[in-house]
């Protein structure tokens, strides 16, 4: 089992250097009353890899989001994003802070009233960019993630696979440092939830963006563990057995609100761990 980098162990994270890692958290406690939700979660996000979070419902996994965006303010331990301490930021910081993360929702979040293009380029329009770069940049995401021809449609007009999509060009359009999913394959057919997967591992693959990725379906993580993109082919191609992505990927599993495991696929589908062998089956 890898065992992550803490911040207690690198001092280019207590100095605030950025290239120190992504996303790091350091001995992490979170309780709601009664119910705690994490208790003593550590974990370190190296910049340009993605790392998957797994776990039965209320194990905490979206509530990691929540902390690493300081959404919510962790009982003790302290949270890294992209080298700065979120647990000790105000919310101004917090919101500059923000601007450098693009985020996925399970259920998009796409405003209804809005056309396609003002709703991928709802951040652009608040940093009152010029209206020529903002189609520039809107008519490129929409064409990285294939719907184009959605530019002027609503909504309500587009399949529950195309607003996902339309919200992964939404979080990418300012071309952020890390993205966060939250079940971006949730609700979804198994056949548009794996178009939703070649299409986040072709954001991994071209732009190599830190990723923290939520989700309740293992196999999206192990396609994405053993696939690769190929920009001659432009698709997913499987890595022959024993290959590594170009972009590193690893696993954690959360369980009662402890990580009791933090490695790579090959390391996952190896454990003896009872637990473990009865989740990935």
């Amino acid at each position: 089992m890898a065992t992550p980098t803490l911040p207690s162990e690198n001092p280019a994270v207590l100095q605030g250097d950025s290239s120190a890692g992504a996303v790091v958290f350091d001995n992490v406690a979170l309780a709601f009353e009664e119910n705690v939700v994490l208790d003593g979660v550590s974990f370190h996000l190296p910049r340009g890899e993605t790392k998957a979070l797994f776990g039965v419902a209320g194990s905490g996994k979206s509530t990691i989001l929540k902390l690493t965006l300081g959404l919510l303010k962790p009982d003790s331990g302290r949270i890294f994003l992209l080298g700065e301490e979120v647990t000790r930021m105000s919310e101004q910081e917090l919101f500059d802070l923000r601007r450098r993360v693009g985020i996925v929702f399970q259920e998009s979040a796409l405003f209804d009233s809005l056309k396609v293009r003002e709703n991928v380029a709802f951040r652009l329009m608040e940093e009152h960019l010029s209206e020529e770069v903002i189609e520039e940049r809107v008519r490129e995401v929409l064409r990285f993630v294939e719907l184009e021809r959605t530019y002027d449609m609503f909504p309500s007009e587009l399949s529950g696979g195309m607003r996902r999509r339309v919200a992964i060009a939404r979080a990418i359009i300012t071309q952020p440092e890390v993205l966060l999913y939250d079940s971006p394959t949730g609700g979804l057919d198994p056949v548009t939830s794996n178009t939703i997967v070649e299409l986040i591992v072709k954001q991994r693959d071209v732009y190599k963006t830190s990723a923290l990725l939520v989700t309740h379906r293992l196999q999206d993580a192990f396609t994405m563990a053993t696939h690769q993109f190929d920009k001659n082919s432009n698709q997913m191609i499987k890595l022959p057995k024993g290959q590594r992505s170009e972009v590193p990927m690893s696993f954690v599993l959360l369980r009662d609100g402890k990580i009791i495991f933090d490695g790579d696929a090959r390391e996952l589908a190896a454990s003896r761990d009872p637990y473990i062998r009865e989740y990935i089956s």
